[in-house]
């Protein structure tokens, strides 16, 4: 896709990796709806053609209240990117139901949401783009936190499921999955993503500007799969080509984290 005078939504885009995303479309002459449930009004004054839009993404009347909004500020959106996300819960007996499901709301139905506004416009259009951003987690497994690689790996499967099901209706679909990145989710501390820790030792800890150019090389390019840290891949073939080495390194990695 080309991105000069494209419409774009961003959530999550306060801070971090949506920040880094939002400035990135700006750059190439997009224009920038920047969501979040704080400081977007921010981050869109200090760009030309943005707005910034509080946007609470945890319900379904949040999402079709940030599309409507997005929509009235800009006109059509040609690309929206669901990218905010919550890393909370630990393991399966220790979290509560309440982190479940407020995982499950902003890392996977959110996503959802968003594309139940969407869709119908983009269909009648021929062409439409929804990106994601996942995790290599969702593509792998996150150490300490139930949650977050079950939330993430929905999150790759919905991306997946639009991509297969309305690609011939013209819609494109990229779902970002790095490792570490340089934001205040990483540096949160194990209480608010339990195994944050190995994830930095696991490679190298990303600026959120270089994710972001890997993002627009791949949306231009129109791939499905952004992998900053493309060892990613080489794990994704270990695991498919001998699961239980896999497992096993995994559980090796668990019990050294749970011994530090």
């Amino acid at each position: 896709m080309e991105l000069a005078g494209r419409n774009v939504v961003v959530t999550g885009a306060g801070r971090g990796i949506g920040e880094a995303l939002a400035r990135a479309f700006h750059d190439r002459g997009a224009n920038v709806v920047v969501a979040d449930l704080e400081g977007a009004g921010a981050v869109a004054d200090s760009m030309e053609r943005a707005v910034g839009v509080h946007a609470d993404v945890s319900t379904e009347a949040g999402n079709r209240a940030l599309v409507d909004a997005a929509r009235n500020a800009v006109g059509p959106i040609d690309l929206f990117f669901a990218n905010a996300g919550v890393g909370i819960g630990a393991g399966v007996l220790e979290t509560p139901e309440s982190d479940w499901e407020l995982a499950f709301a902003v890392n996977v139905h959110a996503h959802r949401w968003a594309a139940k506004y969407l869709l119908p416009e983009w269909i009648e259009r021929g062409e439409g783009y929804f990106c994601s951003t996942a995790s290599a987690a969702g593509l792998l497994a996150q150490i300490g936190s139930g949650p977050y690689t079950l939330t993430k790996r929905a999150a790759v499967a919905f991306a997946e499921y639009v991509a297969i099901t309305y690609g011939d209706a013209g819609v494109k679909v990229t779902c970002l999955c790095p490792q570490g990145v340089n934001t205040q989710m990483l540096h949160a501390g194990d209480d608010a993503l339990p195994g944050g820790n190995v994830v930095k030792a696991a490679g190298d800890v990303l600026e959120p500007e270089q994710v972001a150019d890997d993002v627009i090389a791949a949306i231009e390019a129109e791939h499905f799969f952004v992998l900053p840290h493309p060892e990613v891949a080489d794990y994704m073939a270990l695991k498919a080509t001998d699961p239980e080495r896999w497992i096993g390194g995994m559980r090796k990695l668990q019990r050294r984290v749970a011994g530090a």
